[in-house]
């Protein structure tokens, strides 16, 4: 027989299952850290799919979503997420949409999608017959020669590159720059639509934003972790480290809102591994 007590109890937790999980967030805003010149993530003019993606959570959630914008690279995190107003000493912003799982300095989901470096082969320059990794390798000294390949600093790329004898052929460049208003996506295509670059390797995400815009033709070429260098990696949502609530409450719309998030990724060619 059950007794009060046992009734009472039923009924609190019956309460609480029938609260909002939205609830884990307080006011009316969803607030975003965010950068705000860097295609396809996110710009001010909300185009690039973490702002999408960002537009689907607060749907859900039935809030407004608010961003506070500071360039993705050095100090990002102190200028967002652990950034407090003077007047009032909240948090300027609460989520970052796109983060490295199991990054430090934040609290990371678990991945809404994983996603491999890839080769990214402009067409009609002499390389088309390149339809790999190995095919670029394997490629006589003298075409070798007259490769203008990107090179990128803090890259699994630049390893391979080394691996296979490939670096004196290539062309450096940073990954971050000094200046805000460089983005990678954009000088890449810039480079490539002026004929100073015919290939480079890339993180997925930037290929699919140069194969989306299709202002200049490209092959996308997977590559593959093998041998100690890694290609592919996951990619979540992030809070700060004590917001365990938020943290659950994200992962519940990661998973609720999975076809939603799946197709705005392929809306924008991202490269997508299981």
């Amino acid at each position: 027989m059950m007794t009060r007590l046992h009734k009472q109890l039923l009924i609190g937790l019956t309460t609480l299952l029938l609260i909002p999980a939205a609830q884990a967030w307080e006011g009316e805003t969803l607030k975003v850290c965010a950068d705000p010149n860097n295609p396809p993530y996110s710009d001010q003019k909300k185009q690039g799919f973490e702002n999408k993606i960002a537009d689907l959570l607060g749907k859900e959630l039935g809030k407004k979503v608010e961003y506070t914008w500071f360039p993705q690279r050095m100090g990002f995190i102190r200028n967002t997420l652990k950034a407090q107003l003077a007047d009032t000493g909240e948090f300027k912003c609460d989520v970052i949409i796109g983060y490295p799982t199991g990054a430090e300095m934040a609290a990371t989901t678990k991945p809404y999608y994983r996603s491999s470096y890839v080769l990214v082969v402009v067409k009609k320059r002499g390389f088309d017959d390149i339809k790999s990794p190995e095919d670029l390798v394997n490629l006589p000294e003298e075409r070798k020669g007259k490769l203008k390949l990107a090179m990128f600093d803090a890259s699994p790329a630049t390893d391979w590159l080394l691996k296979h004898d490939l670096v004196g052929y290539a062309k450096p460049y940073q990954t971050m720059t000094g200046d805000a208003s460089v983005n990678t996506a954009e000088m890449l295509e810039k480079d490539m639509k002026e004929g100073k670059l015919d290939m480079a390797i890339v993180w997925g995400p930037i290929a699919g934003w140069l194969q989306y815009h299709k202002k200049i033709p490209v092959e996308i070429i997977p590559m593959h972790s093998d041998d100690g260098i890694k290609f592919e990696f996951p990619i979540s949502m992030a809070v700060r480290v004590p917001d365990v609530e938020r943290k659950q409450e994200i992962n519940r719309l990661i998973e609720a809102k999975e076809t939603e998030i799946h197709k705005i990724l392929l809306d924008y060619h991202v490269p997508l591994v299981d």
